[in-house]
């Protein structure tokens, strides 16, 4: 539960206010989802009206999650820095944006979430999309906060910006399509960029993960199905999808010439574009609900295929698989 969540997140032993926003909120959307049951992610299944039990038990779950998650971050990450008084950062130009195109992804899952828990519990189809579609936002937000009253760091417009625009993505495609043809997803892969600068891209695997920007890369992926006729025998389940990350960030705004007294390479800060086939995953059906629940769960990472890469060193490159 909370307990095992919040000794995790601890043992990080995060160095810097690098990846909170991407933490907690991805932590604890998959948490608000694995406790959901396997009907609800059959959008075929929703009831047609309200479900009081159910409506019961995703307010307070979903009460408690909010509730548990904002102590335990304060506990963990604020309460030993120093507070002041409100105020803003401009970290516009942090990590090449990297950064805040995961907080667009975080709050359009979360959202996407909230939806689906209140679609189960039985709420009609605009209220749980306003209400859970707004998740994400009102989550990512209350981090801001915190940032705001911290004279450590401070309230990022941009993230602000970024988050709203995560829940407009996905409000926005649910009152039109009534169906989520675009979605957000991630992809990472391991860099040797941590080994120059493990105070802020990590020193384990595990920090690395949340830390190493180099290796993180935010997809939007189209279903090609959702756009064609309904009779039509292309797969309901293959998608397309551009990506975009960066490589050579030692730093949130620029590469030092030496950490800790050494010095390190030069590197270029290098942003990087892709194009690629995906799988949605959450649109498999099979016989097995386990499996289905376990498609949805991790459908918001892009499966490795073969991808095309853009940037302005390399120019054209191709990677038989890409992660």
């Amino acid at each position: 539960g909370y307990k095992a969540f919040f000794t995790f997140v601890k043992n990080l032993n995060l160095a810097s206010k690098i990846p909170i926003s991407f933490i907690f909120p991805s932590l604890i959307a998959l948490m608000l989802f694995i406790s959901l049951p396997t009907s609800a992610q059959d959008n075929l299944n929703f009831p047609d009206s309200i479900h009081n039990k159910r409506l019961k038990g995703t307010i307070i779950t979903g009460s408690a999650m909010y509730v548990g998650s904002m102590v335990g971050l304060y506990y963990l990450w604020y309460k030993d820095y120093p507070h002041s008084s409100f105020h803003f950062i401009d970290d516009s130009k942090g990590w090449l944006g990297v950064d805040k195109v995961g907080h667009m992804a975080t709050s359009y899952y979360i959202g996407r979430f909230g939806y689906t828990a209140l679609r189960w519990s039985g709420v009609k189809e605009t209220p749980a999309i306003w209400i859970g579609g707004s998740v994400g936002f009102v989550f990512l937000i209350t981090v801001e906060i915190f940032d705001g009253f911290s004279a450590e760091w401070g309230a990022s417009a941009g993230d602000i910006i970024a988050n709203g625009v995560g829940t407009i993505f996905f409000i926005g495609q649910q009152f039109l399509w009534h169906d989520q043809r675009f979605s957000l997803k991630f992809s990472y892969h391991f860099t040797d960029y941590a080994r120059y600068n493990p105070e802020h891209l990590g020193e384990s695997y595990a920090q690395r993960f949340f830390k190493d920007y180099n290796g993180h890369t935010y997809w939007l992926s189209a279903n090609i199905r959702s756009f064609i006729r309904k009779e039509s025998k292309f797969p309901k389940w293959l998608n397309v999808a551009v990506g975009y990350g960066a490589r050579g960030m030692l730093g949130a705004k620029s590469n030092p010439s030496e950490i800790n007294g050494e010095t390190v390479p030069h590197f270029n800060r290098t942003p990087q574009y892709y194009l690629s086939l995906d799988i949605d995953l959450s649109r498999i059906r099979t016989k097995s609900e386990f499996l289905n629940i376990l498609l949805n769960l991790v459908g918001f990472i892009k499966i490795p295929m073969p991808t095309l890469e853009y940037n302005k060193d390399d120019q054209f490159k191709f990677h038989f698989l890409y992660f």
